[in-house]
């Protein structure tokens, strides 16, 4: 079974994060997800516009840019003008007065429209925008900083989603948390892909080759 595997930047040594996105995309990475913070949204500030364009520039690997921001709507232009065609954009429908319009931003500019779906949001409020997103992010862990505890109540988001994956035609991505027990038993059931941060893939001893290989081997 294939499964997607989604690099965390914001865990990445960005004193040498050249060298870092080159040994991770030979390593056979699938994308490099970017998490977008403003101080406001969340309370922590995390990557840069000019990261996320270095890392564009270094990669021909898509990107999952997350943005964690108050009214994407008002700067989402900065970010597409720096993307590529086919990358991944997901936004919060809480940070925005009218989602649908900032989807379609990044629809008409030939992006993937995606939305986080944070521990506390219900799918029942997010049920209208699956019919315009491709990708759904569900948070298991309180969006805003690396290493957080797992929530364990989000898995039971899944049951929701995952049937109206297949009625519908968006895929469901994992963020947050991510061990080797919940890859084992949420790719089975249909999770496409899992954000791998400081649980599984940064700050080992083992080269990034060698992890994603058995990373690859849990199903």
């Amino acid at each position: 079974m294939y499964y997607e595997l989604c690099a965390s930047m914001m865990c990445a040594d960005y004193g040498h994060l050249d060298r870092e996105v080159k040994a991770l995309d030979d390593a056979g990475i699938d994308s490099f997800h970017i998490d977008i913070m403003d101080g406001r949204y969340v309370p922590n500030f995390a990557m840069s516009l000019n990261d996320m364009a270095f890392i564009a520039s270094a990669t021909k690997k898509p990107l999952d840019v997350h943005l964690m921001i108050e009214h994407p709507n008002n700067n989402i232009h900065f970010f597409l003008n720096k993307l590529r065609p086919g990358d991944t954009v997901y936004i919060h429908p809480e940070a925005e007065y009218h989602p649908s319009t900032t989807l379609q931003k990044i629809i008409d500019a030939g992006m993937t429209p995606g939305i986080a779906i944070n521990p506390g949001t219900s799918v029942e409020t997010v049920v209208e925008m699956l019919q315009i997103v491709k990708k759904v992010l569900v948070m298991s862990v309180n969006p805003g900083n690396a290493g957080q505890m797992y929530l364990p109540y989000v898995s039971k988001k899944y049951d929701k989603l995952l049937p109206l994956q297949k009625e519908i035609g968006f895929s469901a991505y994992w963020d947050g948390a991510c061990s080797a027990d919940r890859i084992k038993e949420f790719a089975p059931k249909g999770v496409k892909g899992f954000v791998l941060g400081t649980t599984l893939l940064f700050g080992k001893k083992e080269p990034y080759k060698e992890t994603i290989a058995e990373i690859r081997k849990f199903v």
